[in-house]
């Protein structure tokens, strides 16, 4: 990567006030989050974030937690299912 281009945006999950999910939500918005999902009720959300912008999120009053999405990928099958 050059110095020149952004960083690449990491997926995180984050947990929460939820009895303050919509005010949360807009103060994470404006440090630099992009939602991709909403649980209200839960009081959790998905969205992607630039690496150097989770601590931004660490901060904002209300958030309980910040996670970062983990994929985990199995390897195929040896043989053929029967």
């Amino acid at each position: 990567m050059s110095e020149s281009s952004q960083p690449a945006p990491v997926g995180v999950i984050l947990a929460v006030d939820p009895g303050r999910f919509a005010e949360v939500v807009e103060a994470l918005r404006r440090a630099g989050l992009t939602v991709t999902g909403e649980q209200p009720a839960l009081g959790t959300l998905s969205g992607t974030v630039t690496e150097d912008r989770v601590p931004a999120l660490e901060t904002v009053d209300g958030v309980e937690s910040v996670d970062r999405e983990r994929t985990i990928q199995l390897p195929p099958p040896d043989y053929p299912i029967q």
